[in-house]
């Protein structure tokens, strides 16, 4: 068990027959009254985020996530299918549940899926992949490092601000986590 006043970013609990993830919290002590926590939690399974505020007494039980690498291995246009790489074992997963993921994975790539009493849930990419650059506009003899930023086009189809002086063919390494560039290979 454990109480609103333990809540950190990414503690998962159980609350109303729901598994919740804390995205964000505060723990208020206003002059008058008793403290509270505020939070933001987000349904693990349907993903749906509230705002809630809960008296630091309170207790709830910790859920249990399983985490596993598993590889991706194809789509067949509805569902998309990763594979276990110790069993085997391939298990089909709805766009929805991947569509953030898809942004930065292609096939054969290793993600991280999370699954609460084997019911998959979420499924990341590592932080840092390197893609390989489809399309943006050629860069300008005399485009440094510390000029502006274009937008480009990478082979999974995702979309972000790149230097002036990377072009089309050029690998570059993106944080998933935000979206960004971080270098070029």
């Amino acid at each position: 068990m454990l109480t609103a006043g333990d809540f950190r970013k990414g503690l998962t609990f159980e609350m109303d027959s729901d598994v919740y993830e804390v995205v964000d919290f505060q723990h208020v002590k206003p002059g008058k009254g008793a403290a509270f926590v505020r939070a933001k939690i987000k349904s693990v399974l349907t993903g749906a985020i509230k705002d809630t505020t809960f008296n630091p007494s309170e207790k709830f039980e910790k859920a249990t996530i399983e985490s596993k690498q598993m590889q991706y291995l194809y789509n067949d246009g509805e569902l998309y299918y990763f594979m276990d790489q110790e069993t085997y074992e391939q298990i089909p997963l709805e766009k929805s549940m991947v569509e953030e993921a898809l942004n930065f994975i292609k096939e054969n790539d290793v993600v991280n899926i999370n699954f609460y009493k084997g019911k998959a849930f979420r499924v990341s990419p590592e932080n840092f992949v390197e893609l390989e650059i489809t399309a943006t506009e050629p860069g300008v003899k005399g485009d440094t490092s510390s000029g502006g930023s274009k937008p480009a086009t990478v082979e999974t189809g995702f979309t972000l601000n790149v230097p002036l002086f990377v072009n089309t063919g050029d690998v570059i390494r993106i944080d998933t986590r935000t979206g960004e560039y971080m270098s070029r290979v």
